[in-house]
């Protein structure tokens, strides 16, 4: 038996030995069903096959694979689970009680590479390939900052046309790559997931026409490019074309030998793909629980493996950093919470945190200085967690773990 797999046999052990109890919603989520896996058209909204579909996803819509490194990085587990309590709505509750409350499918807390905690719920384990959903978002950010270490890129501030001639003299294309890394085109782009906004409009194009006509569609620019922070997935999938066009390969190769494998991952990840061949990008990668802890934990040590520097560190601080945005993207200001770097999010306060998240509840969270990572994965209620109480909950309990081993 290989390593990796006395890990993940060992991980599942102490996760069914932990406390058990029902999960919130089960019945809602098709536990009498067995969790059932959707369709193309009901994965992303039906709340039936929530956890089946959010963990075969590569079972449904064509992919690319990432393979995982020959070896794994070790996360050996801790002697004792990790306890903490956390203060919310004006009472003490444990990371049972946060488990018992929120739909959470998979929790993973890790600190100076070591596992404090890992549980799953709704006949999740550690084998299953978990959705990402806006996550991606990030790991597209870093295939951006490697190809600006390697050349490929020459400056952020260069137009996206100068890489993409097909999006020449459309707002998208006449973006700088800076603002488009900040979600900042101005261009007009709603993305409310009620299937009625421009992101479904967007994606029915995308998947009829390609990405390029799909990004030229839209062509009202409402702000000057890099005054306001504003969400829209186009722009993630705006730096999916320019990386094909620059890397001549598809982002899961291009990954695969400069993230996926020296990061050590123990499973080979997937990322679906659209019709004119480039990643979904905007969200659809998929991985193991403990690989999206890796990511976190390489992310906490500022890009390094050991004394290998595996994601420029110089383009990581920038990225992850509130203090070298502009002022409309600082926390506070981009949003009434997070602020906004390179398809990063930004915690408030004066030390470095920031979050890779997703929708319905997608989440990982970093403090570098602490090496504290917690992995959220999940089938909240709404797609826009801030609605209920999932977000001030989730960011409740990770404020619990930074007074555990520092201070806010």
């Amino acid at each position: 038996m290989q390593p990796s797999q006395i890990l993940m046999w060992f991980a599942a052990l102490v996760a069914l030995a932990s406390p058990a109890s029902a999960a919130p919603d089960e019945e809602l989520l098709g536990k009498a069903a067995g969790y059932p896996i959707g369709t193309r058209g009901s994965w992303f909204f039906n709340e039936g096959v929530r956890v089946g579909s959010f963990s075969n996803l590569d079972r449904l819509l064509p992919h690319y694979t990432l393979t995982k490194a020959a070896s794994a990085l070790p996360l050996p587990m801790a002697s004792s689970e990790l306890k903490i309590e956390y203060r919310f709505e004006k009472r003490s509750y444990t990371l049972n009680d946060f488990l018992e409350r929120q739909r959470i499918t998979g929790l993973l807390v890790i600190r100076d590479g070591e596992i404090l905690l890992e549980r799953y719920q709704y006949d999740r384990n550690p084998a299953h390939r978990l959705v990402s959903h806006s996550m991606a978002k990030s790991i597209v950010s870093v295939a951006v900052g490697m190809a600006l270490a390697e050349g490929k890129i020459a400056s952020l501030d260069d137009l996206v046309s100068k890489y993409v001639p097909k999006l020449a003299g459309s707002p998208y294309g006449e973006t700088t790559i800076r603002n488009v890394l900040r979600m900042s085109s101005g261009v007009q782009f709603s993305e409310v997931y009620d299937g009625k906004d421009d992101l479904t409009r967007f994606s029915i194009l995308r998947n009829a026409r390609g990405s390029i006509e799909a990004l030229r569609a839209f062509e009202n620019r409402e702000v000057e490019q890099g005054t306001r922070f504003h969400y829209a997935s186009s722009e993630t999938v705006i730096l999916a074309v320019l990386l094909r066009a620059v890397t001549g390969t598809t982002l899961s190769e291009y990954l695969t030998g400069r993230l996926w494998q020296p990061m050590g991952a123990e499973a080979d990840a997937t990322w679906t793909k659209t019709s004119d061949g480039t990643e979904a990008a905007l969200g659809n990668f998929n991985a193991t629980l403990r690989d999206y802890g890796r990511l976190g934990v390489l992310l906490a040590n500022d890009g390094a493996v050991g004394t290998t520097q595996v994601v420029p560190k110089d383009y990581l601080l920038q990225a992850t950093d509130w203090h070298q945005q502009p002022d409309a993207f600082a926390p506070g200001r981009a949003t009434p919470y997070f602020g906004y770097g390179y398809q990063f999010w930004l915690f408030p306060g004066e030390k470095r945190r920031f979050a890779l998240l997703g929708v319905y509840g997608q989440s990982i969270f970093v403090d570098p200085e602490l090496k504290l990572v917690m992995v959220i994965t999940a089938a909240a209620k709404n797609a826009s967690v801030g609605k209920e109480p999932f977000a001030r909950e989730r960011d409740a309990v990770w404020r619990g773990l930074i007074g555990k081993y520092g201070s806010w």
